[in-house]
C-alpha cells in the first residue's frame, strides 16, 4: 500500500504484515495486522519475537531468518503457493506435467476437505493412511519427472519449487492440527488488497499504523461471526464508561469465548 511521504508530494511504499491464527486448533480466530514501512524480514521476526510455533509462509527470503536464527519458528510450506506454480503453467502451456501434478495435488485436498470436520486426532489418522501415500508417490513422481526435464524452462522451475520446499510442505501431514496452506490468510487480506484501491494511501505512518490497529478489531469481528459495524458500534456506545480493567470484555469476540478468556486468565 501506499503511504503520503510529507514535502515531497509523493507517497512511498508501505506493508501490512498479516499474521492469522489456526482455524484447526482451539481458541479464538484472529487476525494481526502490522503496519511497516518496508518488507524486510525483520519486521516478522521482532513481532514474532518469543513466539514458538508453526508458521505457513511462502517462499519469500525474508522468512528465512525466523527459521535459521530465532529458533522457535517451525516452517510450513504452503501447498496453495506450490500448486500456483502448476496451474500458471498449465495455463500458460496446457502442460501434461503440470495437469498430472494439479491432478496429484487435488488429492491431497480431498484429503483435507474429508476431514475437515474430524477432531485432531481423527485427522491425523486420515493424513496418515492416506495422505502420506499421496505424498510419497507424488514426491517419487516429481524426482522422475525432474530427472528428464530440461533446466530453465517452466515445468523445472515448478518442480524444483516443490521440491525445494519439499520437508516443510509435509510436515502438515504428520499431524491433525496443522494446515495445509495459508488460503485463510489469503482469504482475510482481500478486503484490504480491494480497499487500498478506494482509500489510495495513508496520511503517515502513524495513520497507517492506526489503520492497522482498525482493521485488527474489524477483521477478527467478522473471523468470529460478529457483524464488524454492529461491534464496532456497540463498543463505541459502551467505551466512554466502561471500567479499564475489564476492558478485555469488548474484544470481538463471541462472549462465550470471552468468558473462557477471562477465566484463563484468572
Amino acid at each position: 500500500m501506499a503511504q503520503l511521504d510529507p514535502g515531497s508530494g509523493k507517497t512511498q511504499r508501505a506493508y501490512l504484515w498479516a499474521y492469522r491464527s489456526n482455524d484447526l486448533e482451539s481458541g479464538p480466530r484472529i487476525i494481526v495486522f502490522d503496519y511497516q514501512t518496508s518488507r524486510s524480514g525483520w519486521h516478522a521476526r521482532d513481532f514474532l519475537d518469543g513466539w514458538q510455533g508453526h508458521l505457513v509462509v511462502d517462499d519469500y527470503a525474508g522468512y528465512k531468518s525466523l527459521f535459521t536464527l530465532a529458533g522457535n519458528c517451525t516452517e510450513l510450506g504452503c501447498w496453495a503457493h506450490a500448486r500456483r506454480k502448476f496451474f500458471d503453467l498449465h495455463q500458460a502451456s496446457a502442460s501434461t506435467v503440470a495437469f498430472e501434478a494439479l491432478q496429484r495435488i487435488g488429492k491431497l485436498y480431498a484429503v483435507e476437505d474429508e476431514g475437515k470436520h474430524l477432531a485432531i486426532e481423527a485427522r491425523q489418522q486420515l493424513r496418515t493412511e492416506k495422505s502420506l501415500p499421496i505424498l510419497q508417490s507424488l514426491h517419487d513422481w516429481l524426482l522422475q519427472t525432474r530427472a528428464h526435464t530440461a533446466d530453465g524452462g517452466g515445468t523445472a522451475k515448478a518442480i524444483d519449487y516443490t521440491l525445494k520446499r519439499w520437508q516443510s510442505l509435509i510436515r502438515y501431514a504428520g499431524a491433525g492440527y496443522l494446515p495445509i496452506d495459508n488460503n485463510p490468510v489469503q482469504n482475510t487480506i482481500r478486503p484490504i488488497a480491494l480497499g487500498k484501491k478506494n482509500w489510495l494511501f495513508a496520511g503517515s505512518e502513524r495513520a497507517g499504523k492506526r489503520a492497522s490497529a482498525i482493521q485488527t478489531l474489524l477483521g477478527t469481528a467478522k473471523l468470529n461471526g460478529l457483524n464488524p459495524a454492529k461491534w464496532l458500534a456497540d463498543t463505541l456506545e459502551k467505551l466512554p464508561a466502561w471500567p479499564n480493567n475489564r476492558i478485555d470484555e469488548l474484544l470481538p469476540f463471541p462472549t462465550e469465548t470471552i468468558e473462557a478468556l477471562l477465566k484463563e486468565l484468572g
